[in-house]
């Protein structure tokens, strides 16, 4: 436990958020989801995502929301159909989540 009591406590703000980030990937299917579109080399629609992973659409549009809330994801209209991408940048930034919650430093960039 030594070295743990010199870390900064993490503040409320961020606790909050930290909770929603580790919340959203609490499901698998939301896990598979974000694998998927960091795999895929373009923007995806909701029914390349349900063909790709053999579940339903509203499934599909669900666990999209929830993804999205926390940014996550991206969506973006085009036409009729909103594509969905990885954020990068938001997802990023996880792993530092996970060493503040565990008293350790964030790795440098």
């Amino acid at each position: 436990m030594s070295g743990t009591m010199n870390a900064q406590l993490i503040d409320r703000e961020a606790a909050e958020s930290y909770a929603t980030w580790f919340k959203a990937l609490s499901d698998p299917t939301r896990v598979q989801i974000l694998n998927l579109l960091a795999l895929a080399s373009e923007p995806m629609s909701v029914g390349e995502i349900v063909d790709r992973m053999s579940i339903g659409q509203s499934t599909v549009s669900h666990h999209l929301k929830l993804l999205a809330d926390v940014r996550f994801v991206l969506r973006e209209r085009q036409g009729t159909s909103m594509l969905y991408t990885i954020n990068v940048a938001c997802v990023a930034c996880f792993p530092s989540a996970a060493d503040a919650v565990m008293g350790r430093p964030a790795a440098s960039a």
